[in-house]
């Protein structure tokens, strides 16, 4: 089969299309032909290595996955013999988590982790919502404990997990202050956002509204700054992000740890958000596309020997919303 591989560290240009074995599904696992597949900030951190303290998990000289990508969508080709839940001919969507795969021909992965595809969305708009979808969902339910009435304010609500955070968001009742540039404010309030702020020309940090729930998806701002915009007793999710800017030992960890480093010491929550893929998730995703409060927005799209050319746009062109791969 076709996949664009990955031998050493480096920029897009490592990244080639190649021919390797098509993966045999083990007795737990689902093999699934891919029709489209979907780009994350991960995708270039895991190409890079950066920052480069992430190596000790993701393989010091070079990457322990050869393949790259996570999120797909496409039909079961085949189960193994202990599999349940699908079976061959079945549309479904997933997230290979940190094994990769995605940007290949075929995947294989434990049944645990794909889920059948939302009936209303296309291949395309069905890649990309596991890892930013999850994230959404997690960040916001989970970590953000956001409830009807509440003010959440999304920074960086242009990007994959952004677009699909407003609308979670609004979906759980809250009111929503999205921050984003000029050229996405009309796609940000199209979404759903009550409140927009244009980071260009407004600092939300130092704005009238004061939120139950800060979600940061971009890791700009200072501790400081991000406190500034909540209640006394409200809650920050810090969940990394940003693009390249030409690579860094610690990059957004180190906000992250300033920030349980704090937790113990103030009224408000910070919570560094963990996330973890799993059909539960995808479900519950599924639902919420299916009925109407969830559309993901895609960007662009790029075939498969293209991925180098889409992971350069994503990592510094601020893609709004998703980048998908046609397969």
């Amino acid at each position: 089969m076709k996949a664009i591989v990955q031998d050493r560290y480096g920029p897009p240009e490592t990244l080639t299309l190649a021919d390797v074995d098509t993966p045999v599904p083990a007795a737990d696992e689902v093999l699934v032909r891919v029709e489209a597949a979907a780009l994350n900030a991960y995708d270039w951190h895991a190409m890079r290595g950066d920052p480069r303290m992430a190596r000790l998990a993701m393989g010091r000289s070079k990457p322990r996955a050869r393949i790259r990508g996570r999120d797909f969508a496409g039909r079961v080709e085949a189960v193994g013999a202990d599999v349940r839940q699908v079976r061959p001919g079945d549309a479904v969507f997933g997230d290979l988590g940190e094994a990769n795969g995605a940007f290949a021909e075929y995947v294989c992965l434990p049944e645990t982790l794909v889920a059948p595809k939302p009936a209303n969305l296309t291949p395309q708009q069905a890649a990309a919502l596991p890892l930013a979808g999850v994230t959404a969902l997690m960040g916001l339910r989970d970590a953000g404990r956001v409830e009807p009435g509440q003010h959440v304010l999304v920074n960086g609500a242009s990007g994959g997990v952004g677009t699909l955070a407003v609308q979670l968001a609004k979906a759980f009742g809250a009111t929503v202050t999205a921050v984003c540039s000029t050229r996405n404010v009309d796609l940000i309030r199209s979404l759903g956002a009550d409140h927009v702020v244009d980071y260009t020309r407004d600092d939300f940090s130092h704005g009238p509204r004061r939120h139950d729930v800060v979600f940061d998806l971009v890791g700009n701002r200072s501790l400081t700054a991000l406190r500034r915009a909540l209640t006394p007793t409200g809650t920050l999710v810090l969940s990394g992000g940003g693009v390249y800017r030409g690579g860094s030992l610690l990059g957004p960890v180190l906000l992250l740890a300033r920030g349980q480093l704090l937790a113990p010491f103030v009224r408000q929550r910070i919570v560094r958000l963990d996330t973890t893929p799993g059909r539960q998730h995808l479900d519950t995703l599924r639902a919420h596309a299916e009925a109407g409060r969830l559309t993901p927005v895609i960007d662009r799209t790029y075939p498969l020997h293209e991925v180098p050319q889409a992971i350069r746009y994503l990592e510094g062109e601020h893609a709004r919303a998703k980048v998908v791969i046609t397969i």
